[in-house]
């Protein structure tokens, strides 16, 4: 059980955004693969039904036999959910679509928004010194994303460079102001990193503008272009920085993780 007198663990952050195909998982992955290859030891929590960072790091359906709806809704051992990965650093719970249906199991625990949060914060999970925690959040605003957000310390947001992408921000601040009022007084937005971008083209140009005059410092400096190695790279099932690490994407992928180490020193200071 989660015991809050313990010292801080490792920082949790979910990757969230209601709208898919905005890049979520991608960052997940990469982002965590970033983190881990300048030396810190990474666990990234898939929360999506479909499974998509489990097969973008490795693990196939066949090996996930306990996943994170056995971590949010029975007693499992952490040693049997926390996988390893082919990268050095880099550990994964994975998911199946038996999570699919977990939302409608959680309704009737009266416990059901903060299931993660114990779940991530048992004293056994100091043991792995994890330096940070990254969930990837389904695409939508469910139980799933609200018990994710309760038990991060923040929330990272991908947001694709396309028209409309910042009408789908209201109604996830909405909900971030709501987990503060009612479970997570602390929850803070990490960022808004802009991805899918492309420097060539006016719409892309826009909507960075719109952005950084909307959201300003929450905007992060570094975007995440449009990148056929990004793109290939799930179907190898690695990331991109080991599909092919001098790629832009790759690239750009460690500038973002500086930039959020950066940041965190200096709150940390």
């Amino acid at each position: 059980m989660s015991d809050p007198s313990r010292p801080s663990g490792p920082k949790i952050i979910a990757i969230a955004n209601q709208k898919g195909g905005v890049g979520k998982t991608t960052t997940t992955i990469n982002l965590g693969a970033a983190l881990a290859e300048r030396g810190f030891n990474i666990l990234v929590v898939d929360l999506d039904p479909q499974g998509n960072s489990s097969t973008g790091l490795g693990i196939e359906p066949d090996d996930r036999e306990f996943t994170t709806y056995e971590l949010l809704l029975e007693d499992i051992e952490l040693d049997q959910v926390i996988l390893k990965t082919d990268q050095d650093k880099l550990h994964l719970i994975p998911a199946t679509v038996d999570l699919s249906s977990a939302d409608i199991e959680l309704v009737a625990n009266e416990k059901r928004s903060f299931l993660l949060h114990d779940a991530l914060r048992q004293t056994e999970m100091d043991r792995f010194g994890f330096d940070y925690i990254l969930i990837d959040c389904p695409p939508s605003l469910n139980l799933l994303t609200v018990n994710a957000m309760v038990a991060a310390h923040s929330v990272l947001v991908p947001l694709q460079s396309e028209f409309f992408a910042l009408e789908g921000l209201s109604q996830l601040m909405l909900t971030i102001r709501e987990v503060r009022q009612t479970a997570n007084p602390n929850l803070r937005i990490e960022g808004v990193v802009l991805t899918m971008y492309d420097a060539r083209n006016n719409l892309s140009r826009q909507v960075e503008d719109d952005a950084r005059e909307n959201l300003g410092d929450l905007v992060f400096s570094t975007v995440i272009p449009r990148n056929v190695r990004v793109s290939e790279a799930p179907s190898f099932a690695m990331p991109v920085l080991s599909y092919d690490g001098q790629s832009k994407g790759a690239t750009a992928y460690r500038a973002l993780a500086d930039e959020l180490l950066r940041k965190n020193a200096r709150l940390a200071a």
